[in-house]
């Protein structure tokens, strides 16, 4: 066992309880009790300022953008611009046109393959993917080898969950030209050594792509100073609204890439006698009426994140993370997954003689809610010899007297299943 239940800072600056009164859903209850929602790792919840947002747009300066030169259109455009502006700062890009709007950060990554990988990858070509992902990281990559016939190489984990780096570092041959890695894995909560990777890849002449989905709700990111190629994260991670994401991406490789889907927005002429030519980045990848509330939420809910301080948020989780390592090892046959001595706020764990789904309904009853499953990450899961694990994930509204009702309802549902 690593030092999991001792670590984490004595002490926060978070206001927890001024945080929870801007989550309206936090007042609710659940089959009579509470609401403790320990499932942020798949969702996080919505602030007020969020939700707002929508209310503020749809009601008062709904448009599409761009293309107009009416009042409405140049408001909702430049609030739609602004959060392009937004991100970049949470990200500390160079420039704001290396910012692309996706769904999501599934959508990045496909976005990254069929542009990126088409455009450079050749048959005999390798790309490194790590045990660790998610499989939105996993599949793309899959699809678009089976169909060009390049190699992918998994970079393998040890009994903690921990990337084996001098095994990373073997896996790079003259034919390798990607690793695909996220920053934080969803499934374990293990916090990759993205930059020192990167340096590795870049040394080797790849390009590196992270998934920053479970990083940029825990962590500051610095993409310049990781050196990430591409970096992809999703809004509703981030307290922000579902259907709406981020690729980061280098300009000079943007610039160099074709687009992946066509349509209004991403043009710059169209004709049936000449060739259709394209608008430049970051309009290149965005083709059609975007989801204009969507990203515009996201940037309230990145000015919320950077308000409470994202690195104390982090410190936060650090601490309700090692309370409920601490209280759930209580559990007799109950076995953590993922013990890296590097860990954002996720605990994922599984019961002798208990089965995770048994374990997610019944204390469900008791107003907690966990995720349950594979966490679409079967290759880990499987490397380890389970098919599901019960995953409790933190948030900066979660407190440690939560905490506490999360391990009493388990070891009292725990006894009902056994």
């Amino acid at each position: 066992m690593t030092d999991l239940a001792t670590r984490g800072p004595a002490t926060s600056s978070l206001d927890v309880a001024a945080i929870r009164a801007d989550f309206p859903i936090l007042t609710r209850q659940v089959h009579g009790r509470p609401l403790v929602y320990l499932d942020n790792a798949a969702t996080s919840q919505t602030p007020r300022q969020v939700i707002d947002t929508f209310a503020a747009y749809y009601g008062g300066y709904n448009a599409n953008i761009h293309r107009g030169l009416h009042t409405l259109a140049d408001e909702a455009t430049a609030a739609f611009e602004g959060t392009r502006e937004t991100v970049r700062g949470f990200l500390n890009a160079a420039d704001s046109r290396e910012v692309i709007f996706t769904r999501g950060t599934t959508e990045a990554i496909n976005l990254v393959a069929n542009s990126w990988g088409r455009a450079n990858l050749q048959a005999g070509d390798e790309v490194l993917v790590s045990r660790l992902e998610h499989h939105s990281n996993i599949v793309p990559w899959q699809l678009l080898a089976a169909e060009i016939g390049f190699t992918i190489k998994v970079i393998p984990v040890d009994a903690h969950g921990t990337l084996d780096l001098d095994a990373y570092r073997e896996l790079f041959s003259e034919r390798t030209r990607l690793v695909a890695v996220n920053h934080v894995s969803n499934a374990f909560g293990t916090v990759n050594p993205v930059k020192e990777m990167a340096t590795i890849a870049h040394a080797h002449g790849a390009r590196i792509l992270v998934d920053g989905a479970q990083a940029t709700p825990h962590q500051a990111v610095d993409v310049r100073d990781l050196d990430a190629d591409f970096y992809a994260f999703s809004g509703h991670k981030v307290y922000g609204p579902t259907g709406v994401g981020v690729l980061y991406g280098k300009t000079e490789l943007l610039e160099a890439m074709p687009p992946w889907q066509g349509g209004g927005e991403m043009i710059a002429t169209v004709s049936f006698e000449a060739e259709t030519t394209f608008a430049e980045i970051p309009h290149k990848f965005e083709a059609g009426t975007p989801a204009i509330a969507e990203v515009i939420a996201l940037g309230a809910a990145l000015k919320w994140v950077s308000g409470v301080g994202v690195e104390a948020i982090g410190a936060w989780e650090g601490r309700l993370l090692a309370h409920a390592t601490e209280r759930v090892l209580r559990i007799d046959g109950l076995r953590i997954l993922g013990t890296s001595p590097k860990k954002a706020g996720v605990l994922s764990f599984v019961v002798d003689g208990a089965h995770a789904q048994d374990i997610g309904l019944l204390i469900d009853q008791l107003g907690v809610a966990i995720r349950t499953g594979h966490h679409c990450a079967q290759p880990l899961l499987a490397h380890f010899g389970v098919d599901a694990t019960c995953r409790a994930s933190f948030a900066a509204y979660n407190t440690l007297d939560e905490i506490d009702i999360f391990a009493d309802a388990l070891e009292r549902v725990i006894g009902m299943v056994r």
